[in-house]
């Protein structure tokens, strides 16, 4: 599990503010196939929050450092039932996830004929 200095989880706390959950742990809990879909939003993302339907605070503490144990990721907060995890991206995960700009069409100034 990475560790994050205060500054650091200030800094991610707030960019995880704007963000919506993008995965879900349910009834079934934390399952290979949630693990999965985890690894690859956080491959996508580096930074993701994850909403558990699970009333018991203890097992969504455990979910957390599940996750982070399994997954090489750090825990940025707990708050409620919402987790936001985040793992640095590889040089060519980093690499993928930029794309090239595209070209915009050269806009041509119009003149206004009024009638």
């Amino acid at each position: 599990m990475l560790q994050l200095t205060t500054d650091e989880v200030r800094a991610l706390r707030a960019r995880a503010h704007s963000l919506n959950p993008v995965v879900s742990i349910a009834q079934n809990g934390l399952t290979e196939a949630v693990l999965k879909e985890i690894d690859a939003c956080l491959k996508a993302h580096e930074l993701i929050k994850i909403r558990v339907y699970n009333d018991e605070r203890d097992q969504r503490e455990a979910y957390l450092t599940t996750i982070c144990e399994q997954l090489e990721a750090a825990p940025v907060q707990h708050i409620g039932k919402l987790l936001v995890v985040w793992r640095p991206m590889s040089d060519e995960e980093r690499a993928k996830s930029i794309k090239p700009k595209r070209k915009e069409p050269r806009r041509t100034k119009r003149s206004f004929q009024g009638t």
